[in-house]
């Protein structure tokens, strides 16, 4: 039955952010700019704002399931106290980036996609499914490695090495959890080089 719930799970997964990393290959330097809070550097750019603003929300959408991923895995009683502790610094990263992305559509004239309520995440993530602190861990671990995908997928779109740096620092703080995250459970980090964004 786990298989089945993680077959599901990763196809969930990997269609939400493949969708993320269609889009975001036309995401303009504005937008980008204003991510990475250079206002000025924004200045005098143009491009189709509602475009990228469409496409900040599906990023905002995500960052809003991994905050959640991680208030449900801390609420569930599964955890054990470190990992506990580094399941909530985590869920920290991912509100920062919330924010960062938040600020920057509403610069943008756009309005950020809304949270969902914490029962529609559970019910999308088959929260009722974990049983274990393995089992939190495993779904975190998954949602990282979409995220880090993600992120580093968008950086061969900037022709600015000040623009791409915002996505790759996006990217390195879900490669940092991912790595954590698979070091906790045991498993074997990636064997080759260059294993991460491909």
């Amino acid at each position: 039955m786990k298989t089945v719930i993680q077959t599901f799970n990763s196809q969930a997964l990997v269609a939400s952010r493949r969708s993320f990393m269609g889009h975001t290959g036309a995401l303009s330097a504005v937008a980008v700019a204003l991510l990475a809070g250079k206002d000025v550097l924004a200045q005098g750019m143009g491009g189709d704002m509602s475009k990228d603003v469409s496409i900040l929300n599906v990023a905002l959408g995500l960052e809003h399931e991994a905050i959640n991923a991680y208030q449900l895995g801390a609420g569930s009683g599964l955890l054990q106290k470190p990992v506990l502790d580094i399941a909530v610094q985590f869920q920290g990263h991912h509100k920062a980036h919330r924010d960062a992305l938040i600020a920057t559509i509403q610069k943008m004239g756009g309005t950020p996609v809304m949270e969902k309520k914490l029962d529609d995440y559970a019910k999308a993530l088959k929260a009722d499914t974990l049983r274990s602190q393995g089992d939190v861990l495993d779904l975190a671990a998954r949602l990282e490695l979409g995220a880090t995908n993600a992120y580093l997928g968008v950086i061969p779109a900037f022709g600015s090495k000040d623009l791409a740096k915002v996505a790759a620092r996006l990217a390195a703080d879900e490669t940092m959890h991912f790595t954590i995250l698979t070091n906790a459970l045991g498993r074997p980090l990636p064997a080759g080089a260059l294993s991460f964004g491909a």
